[in-house]
C-alpha cells in the first residue's frame, strides 16, 4: 500500500483544504524532498481567491498544491540524478523549463516559452513531501537554516539579482516602498551592499522590521508628505535608487516621482495597471526604470555567499509559523494582512 501525505488545496473562494495524498514518486530525473519548511507568498494570494496570478490552464483549479518557496531534505532520487543525494539539504527552485531554449541555458528559466511554476503549475512545498526536477534542487548550506533557504529562493534571490542590476553600493541612497517580506529582504539586501536605506510603509511593524535589518530611515506613508519627507531626508536630491515592493500604483508614482535625476528604480511588486506621467516622471528625469522579478537560478550560490559573508539571516524576515494542519488559519491572517511572511514547518 503507497504510503500517503497531508497536503494543502485551494480550491477558491478563500478556502483551504487538508487532503491525504499518496507521496509521490520520483522520475528518473527528479528528486524527493522532505519538506521542512514552505513560505506564503503574497502571489499565493492568488491561488487562494481562485485566480491565479501566474501559471497555466490548471492554475488556479485548486488541484495543485500551492507552495513555491520550500526546503528540505532529500529522501530518494531518481535512477538519473546524479549530482544530488539522499541525506542533501536543499531548497526548490520554482521555475521549471524546457533547459533547452537560449533562456534555459542562460540561466533565465522563467522566461521559457514553456516555462512552468512550482505551486502554480505543478505541486508545491505546502506538503509532507514534493517531487522536484533535479536541477532545481540546490544546496542549501549548513549555516542557514531551513526557514532562511524557503524565504531567500524567492524573497532575498531576487532581491539579490535586482540590486546586482542596479549596482546598488556605499555611494547610493536606497529607498524602499513596502516592506511586506520582499522590501524587508530589500533593506537587509541594500544595507549589506553599503547603502544608506530609506524604508517607507503604511504600518508600524513593518518600519519596525526595517529597522531592526539596517534601514538608517524609516519613513509613515500615513503621516504627512512622504515625499517630502524624503526629500528632506536626501538634501532635496532624492534617493539615487528606488525599489517599489508595494504593487500598488501609488507606491510605484511614488517611487518615480522621488528617485533623483539620472537615477534608478525597479518595481518588484506586481501591479496589473497604474497610470504614470512618462515627461515628467522618467524622460526629463532621465530615470533607468527596470521590470525585477524571479532570480535566474545561476545567480544562487553567489546570493548564498553574500548571505553568508554579510551574516545574513533571512528567517528573521518570518512573523508567523504554523503547522500544515493550521493552513487555513494562516492564509487567512495573510489574506487580512495580520501576518507578514507565514512559514509552514515540520517536525
Amino acid at each position: 500500500m503507497q504510503a500517503t501525505m497531508k497536503a494543502v488545496r485551494l480550491p477558491g473562494n478563500n478556502e483551504v483544504e487538508i487532503v491525504e495524498r499518496p507521496v509521490p514518486t520520483p522520475g528518473p530525473t527528479e528528486v524527493l524532498v522532505k519538506v521542512r519548511a514552505s513560505a506564503i507568498c503574497a502571489s499565493d494570494l492568488s491561488l487562494y481567491a481562485g485566480n491565479a496570478l501566474v501559471g497555466g490552464a490548471g492554475a488556479g483549479k485548486g488541484t495543485i498544491t500551492p507552495g513555491h518557496e520550500p526546503a528540505g531534505d532529500v529522501v530518494a532520487v531518481g535512477d538519473a540524478v546524479t549530482h544530488v543525494a539522499v541525506g542533501d539539504r536543499v531548497v526548490v527552485h520554482l521555475s521549471i523549463g524546457c533547459m533547452h531554449c537560449e533562456y534555459c541555458r542562460a540561466g533565465f528559466i522563467q522566461q521559457c516559452p514553456e516555462w512552468k511554476c512550482v505551486g502554480f503549475d505543478t505541486d508545491g512545498g505546502d506538503a509532507e513531501f514534493i517531487v522536484a526536477p533535479e536541477i532545481n534542487c540546490l544546496p542549501l548550506p549548513d549555516g542557514l537554516s531551513y526557514e532562511s533557504g524557503a524565504v531567500m529562493v524567492d524573497n532575498f534571490g531576487t532581491q539579490y539579482h535586482t540590486q546586482k542590476r542596479l549596482g546598488v553600493s556605499g555611494a547610493d541612497v536606497v529607498a524602499v516602498v513596502g516592506i511586506g517580506p520582499m522590501g524587508a529582504a530589500a533593506v537587509a539586501t541594500a544595507k549589506a551592499r553599503g547603502a544608506q536605506v530609506i524604508a517607507l510603509d503604511v504600518n508600524a511593524h513593518r518600519l519596525d522590521l526595517a529597522t531592526r535589518l539596517g534601514a538608517d530611515h524609516v519613513v509613515d506613508v500615513t503621516q504627512g508628505d512622504a515625499l517630502a519627507q524624503v526629500l528632506a531626508l536626501t538634501d532635496g536630491r532624492g534617493p539615487e535608487i528606488s525599489i517599489d515592493c508595494s504593487g500598488r500604483p501609488d507606491g510605484e508614482n511614488l517611487a518615480l516621482d522621488m528617485t533623483a535625476k539620472l537615477g534608478k528604480v525597479a518595481f518588484v511588486g506586481e501591479c496589473p495597471k497604474v497610470e504614470i506621467n512618462p515627461s515628467e516622471q522618467m524622460i526629463r528625469k532621465e530615470l533607468e526604470v527596470i521590470g525585477a522579478w524571479v532570480f535566474p537560478i545561476q545567480d544562487y550560490f553567489e546570493m548564498v555567499r553574500f548571505l553568508l559573508r554579510h551574516n545574513i539571516t533571512p528567517h528573521e524576515t518570518v512573523s508567523h509559523r504554523y503547522p500544515l494542519e493550521d493552513a487555513a488559519t494562516a492564509f487567512d491572517q495573510v489574506a487580512k494582512r495580520l501576518a507578514d511572511k507565514v512559514m509552514f514547518t515540520f517536525d
